[in-house]
Parts: structure tokens; C-alpha cells; sequence
């Protein structure tokens, strides 16, 4: 479903769906080494939004990925469905479990030093670990 800044989402099963009503904040390509194996690929693109923006429907589990972060999946597919931090007003949400593809393009690279050597940035501004405030 596509109205302005609204889209949705499912895991690969459908038991987790999800819906943005706002444009993302910013979005980033992470290399990060739990990013690329929580995607099973070399690296993950994640959309930020204001915790408000985003509603979930289902049941996910989640999982303390750092001190602070907590990955959010569904217990039944798998799929990874958001990152929230504590503390801040944020959640990233992985731009593949959107129904539309080409919404939200990255604008930076984060952890650039797990990166594929491979991988062409595109003219991304590229960052060695995360983004610099």
C-alpha cells in the first residue's frame, strides 16, 4: 500500500507485517559483521524512522544484538523486522521487507571496514565504523 510517505511490509511468512506513515530520517548501508549475518549478505540498508512513525502487527522476538540495541525478528520465518536502540527515538528498519523495492536509497555507509572489497559505493559518503554525529 503506497499513500505519500505510507508503506508496508511482511516477513517472508506474513506473520509480521508493518507500515511507515513518514518519510525515513536518513538511510544507511551497514557492513557491520552482525548486520551481514543477521542478512545472510554483505552487507544490510536500513531506513530510519521516529519510533512513531512505524507500527507493527505480530508478535516478533527480539534479541540483544550490542548494549543498547535490540533486533526485532519473526519467531516463526525469521526475518529480521527493526532495530530499536534504547534511549533513542528511532527505529531501522531493513529496507528489504518493504512490498515496493526502490523506496529508500542509501545515503551513507557505515562500518566501511567490514566491507566487500568488491563493493562499489556508488559516491556514498563511507564511514569506517559508524556514522560520525
Amino acid at each position: 500500500m503506497t499513500n505519500g510517505n505510507q508503506h508496508e511490509g511482511h516477513c517472508a511468512c506474513g506473520a509480521v507485517r508493518l507500515r511507515v506513515n513518514a518519510a525515513p530520517k536518513e538511510v544507511n548501508l551497514c557492513h557491520c559483521m552482525t548486520c551481514r549475518r543477521i542478512h545472510g549478505a554483505p552487507f544490510g540498508v536500513y531506513a530510519i524512522f521516529p519510533r512513531d512513525a512505524v507500527q507493527v502487527d505480530g508478535e516478533t522476538h527480539a534479541w540483544a544484538s550490542s548494549a543498547q540495541g535490540r533486533r526485532h525478528h519473526c519467531p516463526r520465518c525469521g526475518s529480521p523486522i527493526y532495530l530499536a536502540f534504547d534511549g533513542v527515538d528511532e527505529i531501522e528498519v531493513p529496507t528489504g521487507i518493504f512490498d515496493e523495492t526502490g523506496l529508500y536509497p542509501p545515503q551513507y555507509e557505515i562500518w566501511c571496514r567490514s566491507a566487500e572489497p568488491w563493493h562499489d559505493a556508488q559516491g556514498r559518503a563511507r564511514h569506517e565504523q559508524a556514522r560520525p554525529d
